[in-house]
This record gives structure tokens, sequence and C-alpha cells, in this order.
């Protein structure tokens, strides 16, 4: 029996499938396309939410190749390309000879790439900040732990090869 079966043959603990339903609630508000493009208003931007992806990832990290950050993303490395080109012609990122092999080019942000991803980051920060008014000091503390540990144990068990069996 895979892993997969073996899990969906035992019953999920209450608590597990309202965790789920909140993240797919919180996921789905998030990613709306209003919800972005109220966002690109609030900071004064108008970028599409694939290029937000790949500035706010490369403003967490040192510049990397396209490819790196296309795995990192999860998709398609064309896709990438494709953003990149448009965000470097409207000054975001510049592609740079990359250190250890001057063939290879890295993609890195600029100032304005920067300041883009600061201003989406206040707006969207902003809006959670309305959103959590009244929660408590050790509420909001105690939320960021929690998510914290919550991602770093998605990310650990994300990277644990599942037997899937057939795909249909």
């Amino acid at each position: 029996m895979s892993a997969v079966s073996a899990a969906a043959a035992s019953p999920v603990p209450t608590d597990i499938a309202e965790i789920e339903k909140c993240l797919t609630r919180v996921s789905y508000l998030a990613g709306r396309a209003r919800q972005h493009e109220y966002l690109m208003a609030m900071a004064g931007l108008t970028l599409d939410r694939a290029a937000v992806a790949i500035l706010r990832r490369l403003a967490e990290s040192e510049p990397m190749r396209p490819g790196v950050l296309a795995g990192l993303l999860a998709v398609e490395a064309s896709h990438v390309t494709r953003q990149v080109q448009q965000l470097e012609r409207a000054g975001y990122v510049i592609r740079a000879a990359d250190p250890h092999d001057r063939r290879a080019r890295r993609i890195e942000l600029t100032d304005v790439g920067r300041a883009a991803v600061d201003r989406f980051r206040e707006a969207s920060r902003a809006g959670m900040h309305m959103a959590l008014a009244d929660w408590s000091d050790d509420d909001l503390r105690r939320l960021a732990e929690l998510f914290h540990r919550l991602v770093d144990d998605f990310v650990t068990h994300a990277e644990v090869p599942a037997d899937l069996g057939p795909t249909a």
C-alpha cells in the first residue's frame, strides 16, 4: 500500500480537516484577482501576480539563475524567462554574469524592483494589520510561530517523494 493510500485509509482527525478548510479559504482569498488588483492599487503598481511572485522570491535571496528561480516557484523555466524579460524591460530586475560561471546569468533586483517589493509588502501588511487589529500581541506572536512551524513542516514533507501510483 502506498503512503498516500495508507493515509487516505486512516481517519483524518477533525482538527486536521478544519485546518485544511481554513487554509483552502485563506489561499482562495489571497489568490483572488480582485485582491491582487486591490493590493496593486494600494501599492501604486501595475504588476501581474506572476511578476510579484518572482520579485518577492528574488527579494528573499541572493541573485539566482533563472532555472533555480523556476524550480523554487515550481513553474517552467520558459515562464520565468518571459516574466524576467518583461521585468527587465520595466527596470525591476537585471541579468548579470554569474561570478562562478561567466557564461551563466543571474537575475537580481534593481533598486526600483526592491522598492516595488517593499510597496507591495507594505500594502499587504496594512491589509493584514486591519484584519487582525483586534488580536492581542500574544495571539499574534503565537500565530506567527505556528505559521512558521506549519510552513517548515509542509516544506519538509513536500520534499519527501510520495508514491502516487498511476495517474488518471
